[in-house]
């Protein structure tokens, strides 16, 4: 989260005090890497990648030894472990520690292969499967679960939601508004940039605005947002850069990952996937928590519809 009181110094409601999460497992740690990669600096980035691809080794070092190694400052060595979700050096050089143990029994990293244009359709569904699940590790293991149980929380008590997004994640947004419906809460999607600020203006404290954008730059996901920050709401953005300008005007960010793109499988296949997780995990937080009145909307919505599903009697 970021504050950006010379923007909106008209709202003065205090940022919500979350927990400090946790760090990551060190089985985590490699999901880690590949999802703030993309955020660090360049010397940051040789740390990350460092530590990633050789815990063992990196464990044994000290802050001076890794910082010589990788041709950067302690300073940024600290900086780094900090950004990676530990308090401190010595947190990673214990979480390094564990993630080589796990290494030496043999729980290899998963391996992602390109697919090319001449692949066979069975190596595509191997591929595709395999990047698929890789993404889903990712998300989940870069998750912050404080900011999760957060956005939970304000969902389960809000009038009204909103949910922006545009191209891919418009798909999502749509998915997600619909899920919320189903068990009896006041959901929109608006993938249309004017409507949904005319929408977002009308927000007020109680309500929950959510922007959706893997690049965390998307003006039409970022407008609304902001209008509904300034005018009292919750609002949550899930994004694949957690340094993006969305998160400027967002309460509550929850990162995704993404497999590598390629020619055949640009960002926006590779995003739905980790953005539909975290919906689902929204959702079933939300559903949990108002089970008594959610298991029978879900109920009505299924009767309501369950004659559409049976064959029809001919004559």
């Amino acid at each position: 989260m970021k504050e950006n009181f010379a923007r909106r110094g008209e709202r003065a409601r205090p940022a919500p005090v979350a927990p400090r999460p946790a760090p990551p497992e060190p089985g985590a740690l490699a999901a880690k890497v590949r999802t703030m990669a993309p955020s660090m600096t360049r010397s940051m980035q040789r740390v990350a990648e460092t530590v990633a691809a050789d815990p063992a080794g990196c464990a044994a070092l000290t802050v001076t030894g890794l910082a010589e190694r990788t041709g950067t400052s302690e300073a940024t060595v600290v900086r780094t472990a900090r950004l990676l979700g530990y308090p401190g050096y010595r947190d990673l050089r214990l979480a390094l520690a564990g993630l080589a143990a796990q290494q030496a029994s043999g729980a290899a990293p998963a391996i992602t292969t390109d697919i090319s244009v001449d692949d066979p359709l069975s190596d595509v569904i191997a591929k595709l499967t395999q990047d698929e699940r890789q993404t889903l590790a990712d998300t989940a293991g870069a998750l912050d679960i404080g900011q999760v149980e957060a956005t939970v929380s304000a969902l389960t008590a809000a009038r009204r939601i909103d949910v922006y997004g545009v191209g891919a994640s418009s798909l999502v947004a749509q998915d997600f508004a619909q899920k919320l419906l189903r068990i009896g809460l006041v959901a929109h999607a608006h993938a249309d940039p004017h409507l949904a600020v005319t929408n977002a203006v009308q927000l007020r404290a109680g309500d929950v605005a959510i922007a959706i954008t893997h690049s965390g730059r998307t003006v039409d996901v970022i407008e609304p947002l902001q209008a509904a920050f300034d005018h009292g709401a919750t609002t949550v953005a899930i994004t694949g850069r957690p340094d993006g300008e969305v998160t400027q005007y967002a309460d509550h960010v929850l990162t995704t990952s993404t497999a590598r793109e390629s020619e055949l499988r640009p960002a926006a296949m590779s995003s739905r996937t980790s953005q539909l997780l975290v919906i689902d995990c929204l959702f079933i937080g939300v559903a949990q928590r108002t089970y008594e009145t959610a298991a029978p909307a879900l109920h009505a919505s299924y009767e309501a519809l369950a004659h559409r599903h049976s064959p029809r009697e001919t004559r």
